[in-house]
């Protein structure tokens, strides 16, 4: 039986760039099935189940992504599905998600979860979450209250993730989980410091996933952002929908390491032993498929002949390649993206100049 004060918040409202022209405005990359029939969203809720109460579990998103997200969760309740009616930063929306939940259960505690991770080791997870609630609740053996995040182990130098700089452990979970200290947020670094930071062993990249009491995350704004605090305690029962209209957009755009982690009296972290990626570019789909003897992966109707570690994906129209490699092709009912596998990252740069009708 779950425990009635945990709730889990899906931030599900980030636009996906680098997935175009799969990725529009109405239908971001959570709302993308890239590795199974499900879409990224619809796995985020079922690595839940057991751990969190279905009434427990909330999607905030905006406005324009409401359709598609109902359209995708036809059996979600649609009052648990909450629109930010103006775009801010990962502050508002902790200190949204945090208010949520807090006028409906003071003693509660909340994961904040990102909508579009891929996680295959939903068993070791959910075991470890479980744990987090328990740590961020004061249950834990050793714990030291405050806010708490998911640290995961680098396996290579990535330049485009934040870091956390680690500390001494201070528990350890009944399931093996490892506590430390937080010693400090870390910006994403050059390669050579990445490299300096996977040979050293004392950091780790930051996930975006957080745990914290209610009360926790509020002494904390009340100190250090007290826009978001008064937010967050004038937040009322029922629907959201109207306060948000008059409160939100005047909440100053930031993200919640910069307002309110980095300046927290404590802030600790669980080292995660599942599997993680937040496959930001298309040449994160490798990882998760399977290539041919030449290394190509393809989703769809793909031929390919003479060619090598190439990305494809159609959802319709025959893709053929030719004498080609480190190509990502991908093929809609309106668009063709053709792009050098150096150039992924470039890809949200190329939205400016495109009709608005293929965005």
């Amino acid at each position: 039986m779950t425990d009635p004060r945990f709730h889990a918040c899906i931030i599900a409202g980030g636009s996906g760039e680098r997935f175009w022209p799969m990725s529009r405005a109405k239908t971001p990359k959570h709302l993308l099935r890239l590795f199974s029939e499900r879409t990224l969203l619809e796995e985020t809720i079922l690595r839940l189940e057991g751990v969190v109460a279905p009434e427990n579990i909330w999607i905030l998103t905006n406005g324009t992504q409401v359709p598609g997200i109902r359209a995708a969760l036809p059996d979600f309740p649609a009052a648990q599905i909450v629109a930010e009616p103006a775009k801010r930063d990962t502050a508002p929306a902790a200190a949204l998600a945090t208010g949520l939940i807090r006028a409906r259960r003071p003693d509660g505690v909340v994961a904040i979860l990102a909508a579009d991770h891929v996680i295959k080791d939903t068993v070791r997870f959910g075991t470890q979450l479980l744990e987090a609630f328990r740590w961020a609740a004061g249950e834990g053996t050793g714990s030291p209250g405050g806010l708490f995040t998911f640290a995961i182990p680098p396996t290579y130098p990535a330049t485009g993730f934040g870091y956390l700089e680690l500390g001494d452990q201070l528990a350890e979970g009944e399931d093996g989980s490892r506590l430390l200290q937080v010693r400090r947020f870390v910006e994403k670094p050059d390669l050579n410091t990445a490299r300096s930071y996977l040979e050293g062993g004392r950091h780790a990249w930051n996930s975006g996933m957080f745990v914290w009491a209610v009360g926790s995350f509020l002494a904390e704004v009340e100190r250090n952002a007290p826009e978001l605090a008064v937010f967050v305690r004038d937040f009322p029962p029922g629907d959201p929908a109207s306060y948000l209209a008059q409160r939100f957009a005047a909440l100053p755009k930031i993200s919640v390491d910069y307002a309110v982690l980095e300046k927290a009296a404590t802030v600790s972290t669980i080292i995660a032993d599942f599997d993680w990626d937040d496959v930001g570019l298309w040449t994160a789909m490798p990882a998760h498929m399977t290539p041919d003897g030449s290394g190509n992966v393809a989703r769809g109707r793909v031929v390919a002949t003479g060619s090598s570690d190439t990305i494809a994906f159609s959802n319709g129209r025959l893709i053929a390649l030719c004498g080609v490699r480190d190509l990502v092709v991908v093929e809609t009912a309106d668009a063709v993206l053709v792009c050098h596998k150096d150039a992924v990252q470039d890809i949200k740069r190329l939205l400016p100049d495109l009709p608005a009708e293929y965005l």
